[in-house]
C-alpha cells in the first residue's frame, strides 16, 4: 500500500498552520507537504516538523505574487531574475527542512508570447533550477494542472506535454509530479497514464473528481489504483491534496 503524506494546505485547516503538523502525526501520517512555507521562518517550520517526527515530502517554489494572480514563473519571459531568486529562497527552506523534492509551477500563459518562446524560457529555467538544487540533492518536480476547472490559463496543462518537456530539460533530477485528480480531468484513462508515466514520476497526489474531495466521494476508483501502484512497484509518497467534505478526521475513512 502506498505511503500517504498529508497536504497541510488542504487538510487540518480547522487548526492554525503551526498545529497541523502534530495533528497530521496524531492522525497517522508520517510525512507532510503543503503549497508554500514562506510566510513563516524556515527554522520555525523545521521545529514544528521535527517536534511531530514527520518527514518533509514536498513544497512549491515561490510562485510570484500569488495574491495578484501569479501561478508560477517558470514559463514567463522577462522574469528570469525573479525566478532565479525564487530558486535560492526555496533552496534555503529545502535545506532547513531536509526536503528532497520541490515543485516548480509553470505559470499562466501570457498574452502575445509564442509557444516557442514560452517553451524555451521554461526549459532554460528548469535546467537552471535543476543544476542549482542538485547541490543539495533536491529533485525538481513538474506537475500538469488542469486549466479547465482549477487553474484557467495554466501553461503546463497536459501530461504528454510534461513528458516531452522532461526530455528537453534533460536533467536527471527533474521528474514528473502526477496528480491523479488533474490527470483525470485532463485525460482520464488513469491506469494507462500511470503505467506510461511511472518511470518518470517522483511524486503522486490524489483527490477525487468531481469536487476535489477525498477518495471515495467521486468517480475515481482509488482502491484499484492503489493496488496498481503496488503492482508496478511504486515506493514513493502519495500526497493527499484534497478538500475534505466534512472535516479532515471525518474524511479519513478511505485510508486502508
Amino acid at each position: 500500500m502506498p505511503k500517504f503524506a498529508a497536504n497541510l494546505s488542504f487538510l487540518f485547516t480547522e487548526r492554525p498552520f503551526a498545529e497541523r503538523f502534530a495533528a497530521a502525526a496524531e492522525a497517522g501520517f508520517a510525512g507532510v507537504e503543503y503549497l508554500f512555507p514562506y510566510d513563516w521562518p524556515a527554522a520555525e517550520v523545521a521545529g514544528w516538523l521535527h517536534a511531530a517526527d514527520l518527514e518533509q515530502v514536498l513544497f512549491n517554489l515561490p510562485p510570484g505574487d500569488w495574491a495578484a494572480g501569479d501561478r508560477g514563473l517558470a514559463c514567463l519571459p522577462n522574469r528570469q531574475g525573479e525566478f532565479a531568486e525564487s530558486v535560492e529562497k526555496a533552496l534555503d527552506y529545502a535545506v532547513m527542512l531536509d526536503s528532497e523534492r520541490l515543485h516548480c509551477m509553470a505559470g499562466l500563459r501570457p498574452d502575445g508570447v509564442s509557444e516557442e518562446e514560452l517553451t524555451a524560457t521554461y526549459v532554460a529555467n528548469l535546467q537552471f533550477a535543476a543544476d542549482r538544487l542538485a547541490t543539495a540533492g533536491v529533485t525538481v518536480t513538474i506537475e500538469p494542472i488542469n486549466s479547465r476547472i482549477d487553474m484557467p490559463g495554466y501553461w503546463l496543462d497536459d501530461v504528454h506535454k510534461a513528458i516531452r518537456l522532461l526530455g528537453q530539460i534533460d536533467r536527471s533530477n527533474v521528474r514528473l509530479q502526477l496528480d491523479l485528480y488533474h490527470a483525470q480531468i485532463i485525460h482520464g484513462d488513469l491506469s494507462r497514464t500511470i503505467e506510461a508515466c511511472l518511470p518518470q514520476t517522483a511524486h503522486i497526489q490524489i483527490a477525487d473528481n468531481p469536487g476535489r474531495h477525498e477518495p471515495g466521494t467521486g468517480e475515481i476508483h482509488y482502491p484499484y489504483l492503489f493496488a496498481l501502484l503496488d503492482r508496478l512497484g511504486y515506493d514513493g509518497w502519495v500526497g493527499c491534496e484534497y478538500k475534505p467534505q466534512a472535516g479532515t478526521l471525518a474524511g479519513l475513512g478511505w485510508r486502508p
